[in-house]
């Protein structure tokens, strides 16, 4: 049962040193307080969720003077989660207090999808502290960005990227589909996704600006081509250097030998 669920959410111990080194940044994060009003949450679940809330803390105005945990905690569709986040599911990891340190993206997992995992890797995430805490960091990114502004691809505090596409009530992450995307609250937007992202199958990091493996591999060519050219051109002027003094010498030795003696 182990050897199944930790192919599909365990991670090597250097990953396990990315996440404790998140934790420190995320720490010294300097909080943002948005200046703009918080526009409304997007996607075909919002109507029956969060915008179905009229007053208290899980209504939209409720849940935008709400700390982060404490949003999440306030939609009971994602509670599940917000349970993996503050070590209620699995009582070794709480990462309530760096969530509160944001800013921060979360892409929170609805229960639904949740259920949809095997019971074999549910215990895994309540039994290993390891693969919950990748499990949790795998779904925040630094930053606020509403559902219009949110496509693209982002780095997460667990270090692997995840894929944004889309835009406005349309809008997948990686191979899951936003029901309801950016939910304010303070220092946090919210996504509900329908599926829950595994770390071991994140998209192919960026690749560094302006790096070309087919110019790279051309300007070496040129390079090796050049130096083997300069180096054939010392060769040749060598060789008739030695030719002129062999002439040279041999002319010598001919014009003494036909000079009569005295």
């Amino acid at each position: 049962m182990h050897a199944r669920t930790g192919k599909l959410f365990g991670v090597a111990v250097a990953s396990a040193a990315i996440m404790v080194a998140g934790t420190t940044v995320v720490a010294q994060a300097e909080p943002e307080t948005p200046t703009s009003p918080i526009a409304e949450p997007k996607g075909p679940a919002c109507d029956a969720t969060v915008k179905a809330v009229s007053s208290g803390p899980g209504s939209l105005a409720g849940l935008q003077k709400a700390q982060s945990s404490v949003a999440l905690a306030s939609i009971p569709e994602i509670s599940t989660f917000s349970e993996a986040v503050s070590g209620q599911l699995n009582p070794a990891v709480n990462v309530a207090s760096v969530l509160d340190n944001g800013p921060y993206v979360v892409f929170a997992p609805t229960n639904e999808a949740f259920e949809k995992l095997s019971p074999e890797e549910l215990e895994t995430l309540k039994t290993d502290p390891v693969a919950m805490t990748a499990l949790v960091y795998y779904h925040m990114a630094l930053g606020i960005l509403g559902p219009d502004d949110i496509e693209g691809t982002f780095n997460t505090q667990q270090g692997k990227p995840v894929k944004v596409k889309g835009s406005g009530g349309d809008i997948t992450v990686n191979d899951a589909k936003v029901v309801c995307g950016g939910i304010g609250a303070d220092h946090m937007r919210i996504y509900m996704l329908d599926t829950v992202l595994d770390p071991n199958n994140a998209p192919d990091p960026i690749s560094p600006a302006g790096t070309s493996t087919t110019s790279t591999t051309a300007t070496e060519t040129t390079a090796a081509e050049t130096t083997e050219s300069s180096e054939a051109s010392e060769t040749v002027t060598v060789t008739e250097t030695t030719a002129a003094e062999a002439a040279a010498a041999e002319s010598t030795v001919t014009s003494t030998t036909a000079t009569p003696a005295g």
